[in-house]
């Protein structure tokens, strides 16, 4: 795996996925404080200043170095209005492993946005990171955030159970792994003499 120091705009077919920026931090925090939203997300801080804090702190590292998330905001490019974001971040102690995470602001949710900007990021991360597995980690209740993962091709690995306290709920795993090697050549073979070639 290798970490990309000349990261250029990640641009599909609606989307536009670029380095967050401080000022992105206002739009960021709306969303992510939405109740709806914050339940499925595990930030600490989601206010305006704790978020540009944490672009700022972002923004020297490159993606896929280790020790830490970069994250990416989400935009149409036909308006350029942010719609989201999304990061990504080695897994400690398991190289060639990616975790990434997604969140779309719920006025842009159900238009197929999030799969296109996470199936934009996955592949990111197989063909310009090198990486040999991408993660990502959703409540099982999460069933939309769920399905994203599954449209891009990655299959649930394992469910998780967590406790705080008396409280208990269920996280699952899924997973994206690189084809390690290219399919076999396809044989041909002549339904009347089965053995010729």
């Amino acid at each position: 795996m290798r970490a990309d120091t000349n990261f250029e705009p990640l641009v599909t077919e609606r989307l536009l996925l670029r380095r967050s920026e401080p000022e992105d931090a206002e739009t960021i925090s709306a969303y992510r404080s939405d109740p709806n939203v914050h339940r499925w997300q595990g930030w600490e801080r989601t206010d305006p200043d704790g978020i540009r804090v944490e672009i700022k702190e972002m923004a020297s590292r490159a993606p896929g170095e280790p020790k830490g998330w970069v994250q990416l905001s989400v935009l149409e490019r036909e308006g350029e209005g942010l719609v989201g974001d999304v990061g990504l971040s080695p897994a400690e102690g398991e190289p060639g492993v990616i975790k990434i995470g997604y969140t779309i602001a719920p006025a842009f949710q159900g238009q197929g946005l999030a799969t296109e900007a996470v199936g934009a990021l996955v592949a990111y991360a197989f063909d310009t990171l090198r990486a040999d597995v991408v993660r990502a980690f959703a409540s099982a209740e999460n069933v939309p955030s769920i399905r994203v993962a599954e449209k891009v091709g990655m299959r649930l690995v394992e469910r998780i159970e967590r406790r705080d306290g008396d409280e208990s709920w269920l996280v699952v795993r899924y997973e994206a792994r690189r084809a390690s090697t290219p399919s076999p050549p396809t044989r041909m073979v002549n339904p009347l003499h089965p053995h010729s070639e």
